[in-house]
């Protein structure tokens, strides 16, 4: 009896024991690292190359787990949302998204902001002043002053023969990006120093359509996106600024004046997935998309 007794005791304890190792030990699914998803917001001129190379992110690995087997097998859900460079710079403030979006210098204030600000540059883009194709300017004349350009965008200059007399009497139509974004204050610091801008200037909410209203009005000028240019070839015409055209080579070497730096930006709390997909970012395979899209490549 006593012999049972002690038999059924030991069977207990060992029962008790396998409990207790199975509580403390983690399986190995229970262990990987859960990731969740992924927000870029910011800059519109930025938001497609995001897009796309992410979207190649997608497609090669599916799933979090085959990025690293130390990933949890979730869907790889990653969201890109527009509303600006300020918007992205603010998003990474506020804690909205993960990872923002910049197509300006982040100042030194906004930096100050932001705990363990890091920025990650995947290239250079450039504001040209480029018109409608049906604008014969380029004709008379293939490049403008920082001078005229003042003249132009503040209103000094209304119609194009006072610009010059072989132009059309007809009403020049000014397009900007919204006069608070990023790409306004990039051309403010570049081009109208202590001028103001127009009253009547028509303010576009991207710098898509801010390229649209320019092929759609052949009276229309504005600083449209190098990048953005280089996918509606044909369609419209950037023109020389103070004799400089704006290619590849002139942006990179800095002798055309009106180019801005491709950015994402993020605060100290970057986790292992996220570092990840930023690596690929600006990955030889990331920056080629930013190639393919039109703009000059290079940390």
């Amino acid at each position: 009896m006593k012999r049972l007794s002690m038999i059924f005791l030991m069977m207990i304890l060992i029962v008790s024991l396998a409990v207790g190792c199975s509580n403390s030990e983690p399986t190995k699914a229970e262990a990987k690292e859960p990731v969740g998803k992924i927000v870029f917001k910011g800059s519109s001129t930025l938001a497609p190359v995001i897009t796309q190379i992410t979207k190649d992110f997608k497609e090669k690995y599916k799933t979090w787990d085959q990025v690293n087997e130390n990933f949890a097998n979730e869907d790889i859900e990653i969201f890109i949302t527009g509303g600006g460079s300020g918007a992205g710079v603010k998003s990474v403030i506020d804690g909205s998204a993960n990872v923002g979006m910049v197509s300006r210098p982040v100042t030194e204030e906004e930096q100050k902001t932001i705990e363990g600000y890091k920025e990650y540059k995947l290239g250079t883009d450039a504001l040209t002043i480029s018109v409608n194709p049906e604008n014969k300017i380029y004709e008379v004349k293939d490049t403008l002053t920082t001078e005229e350009l003042k003249k132009i965008f503040s209103g000094e200059y209304k119609y194009w023969d006072e610009l010059d007399a072989k132009l059309a009497h007809e009403e020049i139509v000014l397009i900007t990006r919204d006069i608070g974004g990023g790409a306004h204050k990039v051309f403010e610091e570049k081009i109208m120093g202590d001028s103001k801008v127009s009253e009547n200037v028509i303010q576009a909410p991207s710098m898509g359509a801010l390229v649209t209203k320019i092929i759609e009005n052949k009276n229309a000028i504005g600083y449209a996106s190098y990048g953005v240019v280089n996918q509606n070839e044909g369609k419209i015409m950037p023109l020389k600024v103070d004799g400089v055209e704006p290619t590849a080579e002139n942006i990179k070497n800095g002798s055309y004046i009106i180019s801005r730096p491709l950015l994402v930006i993020t605060n100290k709390d970057v986790t292992e997935s996220e570092q990840v997909l930023l690596d690929q970012i600006v990955s030889e395979e990331g920056l080629k998309v930013v190639e393919e899209l039109g703009f000059v490549p290079g940390k």
